[in-house]
């Protein structure tokens, strides 16, 4: 089935094979009216900015005027990203309905300013596992089921479902690595059949790397020019290419790129490094990017709506102030490389917070590993405004973190904790104030003698079957707030139309919880639940009295911080370390 776009040559068989699913009842490819799908894909090397590539795009068309959705494709065989390493595969993203996903599906909510679900999601583990499911319900009537045209089929039937939920007038599609990969096949077949059947409605987008041989001096094309040709191999033509290089692409490589892959030069888009990811759209936009892609889909920009983005981007050039965040982790290395994926929406809503705050920031990585080995060493976070200690699981450097936390607690540093950053800070708090000897959580030590962060009661059950995929305290929550707290006063200064009375919502990802055996006790300690679920009364928000800021939550507010709108407590929290810096 390969189309030959050089010759202009088109192999009779593949009108045979989309005879032969309509023939056998095939029934994908059935693009919604009005919707446009643009298909992402990569070339030469992984890792070079699809997913920032289609936020960006998405975020431009939207400020167009147009109802706009993404949807991220995983080639992988896990079901979904909960069981995969956060240093392997970067940071774990939460759905508001409780998916675990790949992190630039947060790229996607952050640059759309708009919450995504399940549907905007799916891994060959969930196609291949949803085809199965058919068959074995008899849901293809006896028929044969194989890879071509029933895994196509399901990937084209999920992408019209994300379309059609979202309302969506253009539908991205990121396909995850590069063309040419053997996991990435099925994906590119249903992108290739939904244009034959809908040339008008589908477009093409190639991310490709430039490389600058150090040795030779010069930046070479032929390998995105090769990229092209595997994906005509495909029976795919790319629209659009998107250089990544170093530096700018000059019109010489550009119109090299054009006359040999059947393009146009203003097809060819510059996008070389910036210093922020929130600089793309513009380069983009400059580029010409927008108006290519109207032009391709016959379809005229109903407005132009960039200000609010630019005015963002321009207060974190220009901004003054300097907020210096110590972030204590654990997911930080593999072999000599620092993995700041593994805790990007941190990163981001620490982004938000200062611009809105109209400080940069400066974020310090800090192995909690350290403080084990050398405990002296903790009051290098004297260095710090503020000192935050994200999410995670298991018992390695959790002694690291709670030394941490006892130093922002003694010394007054504004303190953040975010999931297990909050339990910690309940453990450090139980053994150095309350006195409890041996304070854990069960998640560490199971005999505990004051168990001050135990396992949910239905999570126990899980584990006792060893059912970990997708089983987690997932999603979206309603925690009550506390009135006259440092979380009711943040949500109330920073994000009033976050708030329904006193009651937010806010996404979870976690098997353990604050034991409320011990609630009374850490009252009269000076530490107190300023948030709960209203349903079950699970611990939400925990907050030290009497000190500058020392919060920590149960969920994970960085899921839901935007550009344009920051999450309250993140910028509260950056608000306090500026007061102490």
């Amino acid at each position: 089935m390969v189309r030959d776009f050089t010759f202009g040559i088109i192999n009779r068989y593949e009108d045979l094979i989309i005879a032969g699913f309509n023939a056998a009842g095939y029934t994908g490819g059935n693009v919604k009216k009005n919707t446009k799908f643009i298909f992402v894909v990569g070339g030469v090397v992984s890792g070079i900015g699809k997913g920032t590539s289609v936020s960006s795009i998405a975020l431009l068309l939207k400020a167009r005027g147009f109802r706009v959705t993404a949807v991220k494709i995983d080639p992988y065989l896990n079901v979904d990203a909960g069981t995969m390493n956060p240093t392997e595969h970067g940071e774990v993203f939460v759905t508001i309905d409780g998916l675990e996903c790949d992190q630039d599906l947060g790229n996607y909510e952050r640059f759309l300013d708009t919450d995504l679900s399940r549907a905007n999601y799916m891994t060959n583990g969930q196609v291949y596992l949803s085809v199965i499911e058919k068959e074995r319900n008899l849901g293809y009537g006896g028929r044969c089921v194989e890879p071509v045209p029933h895994i196509p089929e399901e990937v084209i039937r999920r992408l019209e479902k994300a379309a059609d939920i979202n309302k969506a007038e253009f539908c991205i599609v990121e396909i995850g690595g590069t063309v040419g990969e053997y996991q990435s096949l099925m994906f590119l077949e249903a992108a290739r059949i939904m244009q034959r059947k809908h040339p008008g409605d589908i477009l093409v987008v190639l991310v490709s790397y430039f490389p600058v041989p150090p040795s030779i001096g010069e930046m070479k094309s032929k390998p995105t020019q090769a990229a092209i040709r595997m994906l005509n191999e495909a029976g795919l033509q790319p629209d659009i290419v998107i250089g990544r290089s170093e530096r700018p692409i000059d019109d010489v490589r550009r119109r090299k790129v054009a006359t040999n892959s059947n393009l146009d030069i203003e097809d060819v888009i510059s996008a070389p490094d910036v210093k922020s990811i929130y600089d793309i759209p513009m380069n983009f936009e400059n580029g010409g990017m927008t108006d290519r892609i109207l032009a391709k889909a016959g379809l005229r920009s109903r407005r132009r709506d960039l200000k609010a983005w630019r005015q963002f981007v321009e207060r974190g050039k220009t901004a003054q102030r300097v907020v210096k965040i110590g972030v204590v982790g654990k997911y930080f290395g593999i072999g000599d490389f620092t993995l700041s994926d593994s805790y990007i929406s941190v990163i981001e809503a620490i982004k938000h917070a200062s611009s809105a705050e109209h400080a940069r920031h400066e974020i310090t990585w800090v192995d909690a590993e350290k403080f084990e080995k050398d405990p002296k060493s903790v009051k290098e976070l004297a260095a710090f405004d503020g000192i935050l200690v994200p999410g995670g699981f298991g018992a390695r450097g959790v002694e690291g973190k709670i030394q941490a936390i006892r130093f922002a607690r003694e010394k007054k540093k504004p303190y953040f904790g975010l999931c297990y950053g909050m339990q910690l800070a309940t453990i450090e708090f139980a053994r150095h104030v309350l006195k409890l000897k041996g304070a854990h959580t069960t998640e560490v030590d199971v005999k505990s003698p004051h168990p001050v962060i135990d396992i949910l009661p239905e999570q126990k059950k899980l584990m006792e079957k060893k059912e970990y995929g997708g089983t987690m305290r997932l999603g979206g929550y309603a925690c009550s707030l506390e009135e006259k707290t440092l979380a009711h006063g943040a949500y109330k200064a920073f994000g009033k139309e976050r708030m329904h009375g006193s009651v937010i919502q806010e996404r979870h990802r976690h098997r353990f919880e604050f034991n409320n055996d011990y609630i009374k006790q850490f009252a009269k300690g000076g530490m107190v639940a300023s948030g709960t679920n209203p349903d079950r009364n699970l611990v939400e928000i925990m907050e030290l009295k009497g000190h500058p800021f020392f919060l920590g939550t149960q969920f994970h507010p960085e899921f839901q911080s935007r550009p344009l709108r920051p999450h309250p407590l993140f910028r509260a929290f950056v608000h306090a370390c500026l007061r102490q810096a």
